[in-house]
């Protein structure tokens, strides 16, 4: 038999706020890598900008692949 899901105002306080914190999280991880992209230049980015973009609205998935895989890493600079 299958569960009814809960409406909003049927969660405990404790949900509501940490689905808010959880919500918050997530696009303020979209918020940066969308942001990266935008400013880091092409050349620096394995793969297309758009593909990134698109890969970015999957959760916290696309974000944190982004971070990880997405971006070239810069050479050190000379002296440090």
């Amino acid at each position: 038999m299958a569960r009814k899901k809960k409406s909003w105002k049927e969660l405990p306080p404790a949900a509501r706020f940490g689905t808010i914190v959880v919500g918050a999280a997530q696009l303020a991880f979209l918020t940066a890598a969308q942001r990266d992209i935008s400013r880091r230049p092409a050349e620096q980015i394995r793969g297309s900008k758009t593909l990134w973009r698109f890969a970015t609205l999957i959760n916290f998935i696309g974000p944190g692949s982004y971070f990880a895989f997405g971006r070239r890493r810069l050479p050190k600079p000379a002296g440090k």
